[in-house]
């Protein structure tokens, strides 16, 4: 994989810059961290070589420094809301993020329930929290929030929130998901510090958009069609163009925000420190790209990922199809259309071919590997016999898994578990030849390329079940599909 971008750079110019913020903020800075802390893909996939757990890591080098402050909606908690990455409840996640960081070293301080009104399900996970040693405090909601900022500013606004005890200069404040509450948080810490003669500062950690990045970079493009469903407009802060004359990048709800978090720093400080939204950033990753066509091409594959993912998304009825418009705005705005893909072409131009649906995978070498759907395996499971196959140089024409083991699974799953389509799938192809890898040399050279597949691109020319996509994002694949249902 071509690098674009300097993960080391990027650690070390992060924290320092981090470090030199709390310094002007009398040593207490509350940070509120926008998008993932860790397992952020999306952001390795358009700066290749920026590493996942990159943020994370880089708050590792302030291990001693640093608290963490996860915040959670209560309505979220009460309503059972899912992340839908990861399947997992709001509340599940705060827990997932406390073991997390805490297996990097990492001092979670506290968990603040927002929005409280003493709904049941809060209360009952305050208490798993309390149960397992964590302080938990309550938030409410203000009227008018974010509007009526006299409101806001005194005691009956702010002033009745739980003032949070922190220990240590940087307090980082995160959550499971938007709408959480980590804006106001550290907002009514600042308050609460200010009355304790505590002059205390405020930033704002967001990956993207890349302020230092043109409007219509394909980074930020990318991001544009990453948010589809938030309606995140990307914008020139107008702000930071009246202050410094310099043009910048934000996006639209931090650009509506400013003036009512300019009228609350007011009530708080007497003054406002940061003269625009991107003035309360600190975020360096623009500094660190290395080679932008490396990161621009990787965007522009961004894009289109996401534009199928959200096309797919409308025919489950799971988006709508205003997404799917936004989205396809984007990819003109960027000069770009699905055919820019090499592997969406080749598996769709085979599939018109044979009429049946096929597969089609893109190696990092730019090699592209093809499959059809056949009698005894559906079109992903095959595709994976072949790519590996093709890494390990075996001929194609051998098998590394034989008909008569394929054909007892077949059994099982028609006859005895009452399945109706004999054809395995992608998991079921990899038991069968991890099975075969024990007695066959040609089996377990293909075993051994798994790896390999990592980052790889993959089309299919129809939509796949959950069992074939779960399979390829385990394997690290970055899977699209035509939105088709295979006909029965």
């Amino acid at each position: 994989m071509k690098i674009g971008f300097d993960n080391e750079k990027y650690l070390k110019m992060q924290s320092e810059h981090i470090n030199e913020r709390i310094g002007k903020f009398g040593d207490k800075l509350y940070l509120e961290f926008g998008g993932k802390l860790f397992d952020d893909y999306h952001a390795s996939r358009v700066l290749p070589g920026f590493e996942p757990d990159s943020k994370l890591r880089m708050l590792m080098k302030l291990t001693d420094r640093v608290e963490i402050i996860i915040v959670i909606n209560s309505n979220d908690i009460e309503k059972n809301k899912v992340r839908g990455d990861l399947g997992i409840t709001y509340d599940e996640d705060v827990i997932r993020l406390i073991n997390e960081f805490e297996s990097r070293g990492l001092y979670v301080g506290s968990v603040v329930l927002t929005q409280f009104k003493g709904q049941g399900a809060a209360e009952a996970f305050q208490a798993r929290m309390e149960k397992r040693g964590y302080r938990v405090y309550h938030h409410y909601r203000i009227e008018g929030y974010p509007s009526n900022v006299a409101l806001i500013a005194s005691d009956d606004g702010f002033g009745r929130n739980d003032y949070i005890e922190t220990t240590r200069p940087l307090v980082v404040v995160t959550a499971p998901g938007p709408g959480s509450g980590k804006m106001a948080t550290c907002l009514s810490q600042l308050y609460h510090e200010n009355k304790r003669g505590i002059k205390a500062g405020y930033a704002k950690f967001e990956t993207f958009p890349i302020w230092n990045l043109p409007l219509k970079h394909p980074v930020n493009l990318a991001y544009e069609a990453a948010t589809a469903d938030l309606n995140d407009v990307n914008m020139i802060d107008p702000f930071h163009l009246e202050a410094y004359g310099e043009t910048t990048v934000n996006y639209n709800r931090d650009i509506e925000i400013f003036p009512v978090l300019d009228s609350i720093f007011e009530g708080i400080y007497g003054h406002n420190p940061y003269k625009s939204p991107t003035d309360m950033g600190v975020n360096m990753a623009g500094n660190c790209i290395i080679d932008d066509d490396v990161c621009c091409e990787a965007s522009k594959m961004e894009i289109i990922r996401r534009y199928y993912t959200t096309i797919n998304a409308v025919v489950n009825e799971k988006a709508s199809e205003n997404e799917v418009l936004k989205i396809e705005l984007i990819m003109k705005q960027a000069g770009i259309t699905t055919d820019d893909r090499k592997v969406t072409v080749a598996a769709n131009e085979r599939a018109e071919k044979l009429g049946v649906p096929c597969a089609a995978i893109e190696l990092d070498d730019g090699r592209v590997i093809t499959s059809k759907t056949s009698d005894l395996l559906g079109a992903s499971a095959a595709l994976l016999l072949n790519v590996l196959k093709e890494l390990a140089g075996i001929d194609h024409e051998l098998h590394v898994i034989s008909r008569e083991a394929i054909e007892p699974i077949q059994t099982l799953k028609t006859e005895y578990l009452g399945g109706t389509n004999p054809r395995l799938h992608t998991d079921e192809v990899l038991i069968a030849l991890a099975m075969s890898a024990m007695s066959d040399k040609n089996a377990k050279a293909a075993m051994e390329q798994l790896h390999k597949l990592k980052g790889c691109q993959v089309h299919t020319s129809v939509m796949l079940s959950s069992v074939d996509i779960k399979t390829f994002k385990r394997l690290g694949v970055d899977l699209t599909s035509e939105p088709v249902r295979r006909k029965k």
